[in-house]
Formats: structure tokens, C-alpha cells, sequence
């Protein structure tokens, strides 16, 4: 399409009587890139059937989701217009009609005007002009295109427009519809501080706007959880299945939405068009916290080389003793000082929605100085259904202090016995076994187990 400098010769004229200035705009969020909008506005009705619009409304509106509420009012048709005004577009939809071709002697400065017709808009604009056929070029000469008028399924913005009857009188009419392109997520920053056992976490709502317009002093309320949304999917980020070992049973504050709990902004807030906001919703300082190591291990899993094992962070969010609040699906980055004091990024994982009184157990990554090795030192048959299985776990510490690793066998049946043992287990359910093995600064220790199968 031509790049040519397109006006239009004639101002939009309102072909109804537009919503006038918005009292409000309430927007709810959902963090799957969903929202519900509330614009309440002020409408005159003539008391008789006539066609109302609403500008400005989102460009992604669901508009079988749209409905319009104000005292005595009959609605009898909708529709949204969303072909928006631009020049490749209202060249498009100027085929067949005559338009005003203007152009400007670069020598003289005089202008020349001649009717064409637009023969085609596809890829290059063709014009019929008297007897002869012309492509307009984007030669970098002075040539604009004027039109009589704005095709009438155009407009400037995405506009919802309503066929109805109401009482004569102004009065405030509020529009509600459901809409992607806004969306919103949760972003922890947490700061470690190993000498005191001791976490601070920012938690920072991360709101995004790709619906096509600008919602201007609106009061936002963000919802955490996933309604069920028919043909879509829920939260898109990691599930952050895994990370909470024990589920919280204490009730907050915070509002709640049927099953669902509510974040509402402090302030009316503007959310413009491709934007990206932050607001922070969780501020904690000195949280107990603690620092560990675990490792997993398959059923008879042998190796000839040390393996790595998890960095692992645990806190809690308790009332007492914790970060006090549900938090919401997100992303928990982790930070710990270096030797000149300045925090240092060292890993992120995803988090589940976690109820309050829930205990965390997040890994930021592998370990560099501590290793496991597993070794299957004997498997003996017993009987025809009974099996007898040696293992040992050798740990190894680089660190100048000792610490402390979470050993867990997996792969276990309801039926086993652990014959024989260096150290006290502790069962996490019927399939796994775990013990809490120290190993000494710049030192090894060996866990062995001995397992007593049948199958």
C-alpha cells in the first residue's frame, strides 16, 4: 500500500448519540488475561428507539458478553465495530467510489485536483482517472487523496453501539463485557540472608494492557485464581507444582471472590495501551527462613559419578512466623548479598497459588560444592517374590562449614521394609524415604539403607 498522506476532507459526524464523559471505569483481573469491565457513563435517551455508542471500548471485547443496564431500558440490537480508521483501510474501503486526487507543483507550489475512481486497494492503489488508468506511486511528490465522507462501518476508535428504548432523561448507563488482552501476574523478589536465617520478600503485581485502548483513572481490582474459561487455557506460566510441601489452613483478611481471593489496587490507577505497570502488594522484612540441600533418587538408581543435588530455600506464609497473606501464582526470584554487601541474583522458580499457612520448599538451582553419589552395592533374591537391596549414598562437602542434605529415595512400594539403616528414616508417604544427612566442612559421610522388596 502506498504511503501517500491521506486527509479527510470531511469531519466524522455522529450518526448517534455517542455515551457522553465517563463517570467511572471499575476493571476486574484475572491473571489468565481476562477482565471484566465496568464503564458506567452518562446517556441521554430520547424516549424513543434510537441508536446509543460506546467509544473506547476494548479492541478485543467479547461482545456476546456485553450488556447494558439502566433503569426502564429495552435493548433490541448491538454491534461492534472494530475496522478502524487508517489510510490503507479507508483506501480499501473507498473501491468503487470517486475520490478528490490533489497535487502540488514542487516548482510553483500550485495545486491541481482531478476526480478518480478507486478501481483496487490491493497492494498498490489503482485509479480510473477520466479515460486513463493510473497507479498512485510513493515517488516522494506531493500528493494527498481527499474523501467526501468516512465509510459508515468505519470508526476513529472500537466502538460498541446499541439499538434501543429508555425514558426520556440523562442519566448513567453502565456497560459491562469480558475482554482478553488485560492480564495481570505476581512477581516476588526475596532477599536471603544466611547469617540470620532471615528472608525479606517484595511481592509486585505486574499488570499488562494489550486490549487496544487506554482505561484512564480506573479503579482496578485483581483477582487470584482460575475461573474456568471455555476453550482457553488458565495461568500460563511454570505450575509451580512441587513447591509447597504443606498446605496452609489459616484464614486471612484479604476479600474473596466466591473461591478466589481479591487484590485491589490502593489507588484509581491509568492503565494505558501496551503498557506494562507494577504495583507492589507484599512487603515483609525478617521472615524466619532456612537454607538447605535435597536430592532425589529413582528405585535402584546407581551412578559411577557424583551427582548434584538442590539448593533449597523453606519459609513459611503464616501469620506468625511467616509472610502472613495468600499468595498468588508468581515467580519468586532469590537474592542473596555478596561480600561488598550488594544483593546478587542466584535463581528463580515458579509458585502454585498457596493458601495462608502454607510452608514453601523452593529450589533456585544446583549446588556447586555438595555431591551424592548412589551405589547399589548387592540386590538379592530371597525368595521368588521377596528381594534384598543394598544401598549407599555418598555425600561430599567443598563448603567450609558442615551442612545438612534431604536425601530421598523414591520409587518405593507400600510393601517395603528397610531392613537395615546407618540413620532414622522419615516416611514422606508410602513411596518415599528420606533422611536428613549431615556432612561435615570439607568432609564425606556414607548413608546406607538396606531394602527388603516384595512384589
Amino acid at each position: 500500500m502506498s504511503r501517500l498522506p491521506f486527509v479527510l476532507a470531511a469531519s466524522l459526524i455522529a450518526l448517534a448519540v455517542p455515551a457522553q464523559a465517563e463517570p467511572g471505569i471499575a476493571i476486574t483481573i484475572y491473571s489468565d488475561n481476562q477482565a471484566l469491565l465496568q464503564d458506567t457513563r452518562s446517556v441521554t435517551f430520547t424516549g424513543e428507539r434510537q441508536r446509543v455508542e460506546f467509544k473506547n471500548v476494548s479492541a478485543q471485547i467479547r461482545p456476546e458478553t456485553a450488556t447494558l443496564n439502566s433503569a426502564g431500558m429495552s435493548i433490541f440490537e448491538q454491534n461492534f465495530d472494530y475496522d478502524l480508521l487508517s489510510p490503507a483501510k479507508i483506501m480499501e474501503n473507498a473501491v468503487g467510489q470517486t475520490i478528490t486526487l490533489v497535487r502540488t507543483n514542487p516548482a510553483t507550489g500550485a495545486e491541481t485536483r482531478e476526480q478518480a475512481v478507486v478501481l483496487a486497494a490491493n497492494g498498490g492503489v489503482v485509479l480510473q482517472i477520466g479515460n486513463r488508468i493510473e497507479v498512485l506511486r510513493d515517488d516522494g511528490l506531493p500528493v494527498r487523496v481527499i474523501f467526501d465522507k468516512v465509510p459508515p462501518n468505519m470508526r476513529a476508535d472500537p466502538t460498541l453501539s446499541m439499538t434501543l428504548q429508555a425514558p426520556a432523561g440523562t442519566r448513567e448507563a453502565s456497560l459491562r463485557y469480558l475482554t482478553p488482552g488485560l492480564g495481570w501476574r505476581a512477581d516476588y523478589v526475596a532477599l536471603f540472608d544466611e547469617g540470620k536465617e532471615q528472608i525479606d520478600v517484595q511481592g509486585w503485581v505486574t499488570l499488562t494492557n494489550n486490549s487496544g485502548v487506554n482505561y484512564n483513572n480506573a479503579d482496578t481490582v485483581l483477582v487470584a485464581g482460575t475461573p474456568r474459561l471455555i476453550g482457553q487455557g488458565g495461568y500460563g506460566g511454570q505450575s509451580g507444582m512441587g513447591t509447597m510441601i504443606e498446605a496452609g489452613t489459616e484464614s486471612g483478611t484479604r476479600g474473596r471472590l466466591g473461591d478466589y481471593y481479591l487484590y485491589p489496587l490502593a489507588e484509581r490507577t491509568t492503565i494505558a495501551n501496551m503498557q506494562t505497570k507494577q504495583v507492589s502488594f507484599l512487603d515483609v522484612k525478617n521472615a524466619p527462613a532456612t537454607h538447605g540441600y535435597e536430592v532425589h533418587f529413582a528405585w535402584m538408581q546407581n551412578s559411577t559419578v557424583p551427582l548434584n543435588v538442590k539448593t533449597m530455600y523453606q519459609f513459611s506464609t503464616s501469620a506468625k512466623g511467616g509472610l502472613g497473606d495468600q499468595l498468588p501464582a508468581g515467580i519468586v526470584r532469590f537474592y542473596l548479598r555478596d561480600s561488598q554487601g550488594s544483593p546478587q541474583f542466584i535463581g528463580e522458580h515458579a509458585i502454585a497459588n498457596t493458601p495462608m499457612g502454607s510452608r514453601l520448599s523452593i529450589n533456585t538451582g544446583d549446588a556447586f560444592d555438595v555431591k551424592v553419589q548412589p551405589i547399589m552395592d548387592s540386590r538379592t533374591r530371597l525368595s521368588s517374590s521377596r528381594w534384598k537391596t543394598a544401598m549407599r549414598y555418598i555425600l561430599t562437602n567443598a563448603l567450609p562449614k558442615p551442612v545438612k542434605v534431604q536425601v530421598v529415595q523414591d520409587g518405593l512400594w507400600g510393601d517395603t521394609r528397610i531392613a537395615e539403616q546407618s540413620q532414622q528414616t522419615v516416611w514422606r508417604d508410602a513411596d518415599r524415604a528420606a533422611w536428613l544427612v549431615e556432612v561435615p566442612a570439607n568432609g564425606k559421610t556414607e548413608l546406607t539403607a538396606t531394602f527388603d522388596t516384595r512384589y
